[in-house]
């Protein structure tokens, strides 16, 4: 089927916008096959399925509009956990204020200087989990990023890190326009943490490919704000292997736009996967959710929370579907995408999906939208409670549910704790 004149016209645009890496070594190969991917299928167009939520135009125009930079007093998120930083400034690599890439159990490579290599253990996976997660839906965004990345990390992971890697983005300039590209492999009996905070770019265009061997675990807890104008676009392809885990969450506040993809794949029995996510959005905040989890091993787990919290005409997206393949027995897969409205003017819109070819599974999903308790309000205003802490209070018991996701307890009480500045400085 020819792809219609206008996909293909801005699909060139945006190509001819940028400076594509020079394509060299093992990296190719992915890069090449990536851009005749996308030229084939076009970047996303609000007709389609999966973007009629969300319009994408200001994320595929060939110049990123302009994002003023966020002033804040705020301490950086994570800067009381003990870590090895890796840090970028509008997408560039800042080596003077990133650690040492040595960490024991774990080898670093940034992906600008290895993919000019001609053999590296990467070969095997950059571009390969994106590929996949192209069906059954594409996902035009993340083959662009293949094709056109101009740095991340290349983690390999062979034993229990000390510590966790965290990767930090700052953003300086109102125009830029990064794209990054991050590979982590955990072989069998393998533990990772990864902590990402900071908005990154005017726009920012990310994937991380996570293979999860056999008995491995990844987990991962990222911010995202708090810049008001910033877009963003990411994607998380994981592939896990037997009894190995996959744990994420991430919170964000505030930016214009916001898109956050995550294509899990469980294809060893006993794997367990779960996503979550909090949002709090104010005004001129557009912020998506899209997950796709595929069972096609037996007894397995997954587990989608997502919570959003919404006002003065703020817009929540969640899209959540399960698939159960034949064989993928004894599954157990649980979804839950729920949305407090703060007033009137905000709006949460939902498209929760099971598919399912197995006949001995417990698989559940449910979606909510509503006010504020209002008898939970007056309770705690009755005992003196002003209402603007009382909403507060209220507001943290709705996404408990999600931050509960962070196995971690020191760094759950720090998104907890950061939740309730956030809060705060809104009130004020």
């Amino acid at each position: 089927m020819a792809l219609p004149q206008a996909k293909q016209d801005a699909t060139e645009a945006r190509l001819a916008a940028l400076s594509l890496p020079e394509a060299s070594g093992w990296t190719k190969a992915p890069r090449e096959d990536a851009l005749a991917r996308l030229r084939a299928a076009g970047l996303p167009h609000a007709r389609d399925e999966y973007w009629k939520f969300t319009r994408p135009d200001t994320l595929v125009a060939a110049e990123a509009p302009k994002a003023a930079v966020f002033e804040s007093d705020e301490t950086e998120m994570f800067d009381d956990v003990e870590r090895l930083k890796i840090v970028f400034r509008d997408g560039v690599f800042d080596a003077d204020a990133s650690d040492d890439l040595s960490l024991e159990g774990v080898k670093i490579d940034r992906l600008a200087e290895a993919g000019q290599a001609d053999i590296h253990w990467a070969k095997d996976l950059y571009g390969v989990l994106e590929t996949n997660g192209q069906t059954p839906v594409a996902r035009p965004l993340a083959t662009l990023n293949t094709a056109a990345a101009t740095d991340g990390v290349l983690i390999h992971v062979t034993g229990k890190a000390s510590k966790p890697i965290n990767l930090i983005y700052h953003h300086e300039s109102e125009v830029s326009d990064a794209i990054l590209h991050h590979v982590i492999k955990l072989d069998a009996g393998a533990e990772l943490t990864v902590l990402e905070n900071g908005p990154a770019a005017a726009r920012f265009n990310k994937v991380i490919e996570v293979d999860v061997a056999d008995t491995a675990a990844f987990h991962h807890v990222r911010t995202q704000g708090r810049d008001h104008e910033r877009r963003a676009v990411t994607h998380i392809f994981a592939r896990l292997g037997r009894e190995s885990a996959f744990k994420s969450f991430t919170m964000t506040a505030n930016g214009v736009l916001t898109r956050n993809e995550c294509v899990i794949e469980l294809t060893g029995d006993d794997a367990i996967a779960h996503v979550a996510g909090a949002c709090v959005g104010d005004g001129d905040f557009h912020h998506d959710d899209t997950v796709f989890i595929t069972h096609d091993a037996e007894n397995c787990e997954s587990r989608q929370v997502f919570k959003k919290v919404l006002r003065n005409g703020a817009t929540g997206v969640f899209q959540g579907k399960i698939l159960v393949k034949a064989g993928a027995q004894k599954t157990d897969g649980y979804q839950i995408s729920q949305s407090l409205l703060l007033d009137g003017d905000s709006e949460f819109l939902a498209k929760p999906e099971l598919e399912i070819y197995a006949d001995d599974v417990a698989c559940s999903h449910g979606s909510t939208s509503g006010a504020i308790d209002e008898e939970a309000l007056f309770y705690l205003r009755a005992r003196g409670v002003p209402k603007p802490i009382a909403t507060d209070l209220l507001t943290l018991a709705f996404l408990a549910e999600a931050v509960e996701e962070i196995e971690d307890e020191g760094l759950r009480d720090g998104i907890v704790e950061r939740l309730e500045g956030w809060l705060v400085r809104r009130r004020g």
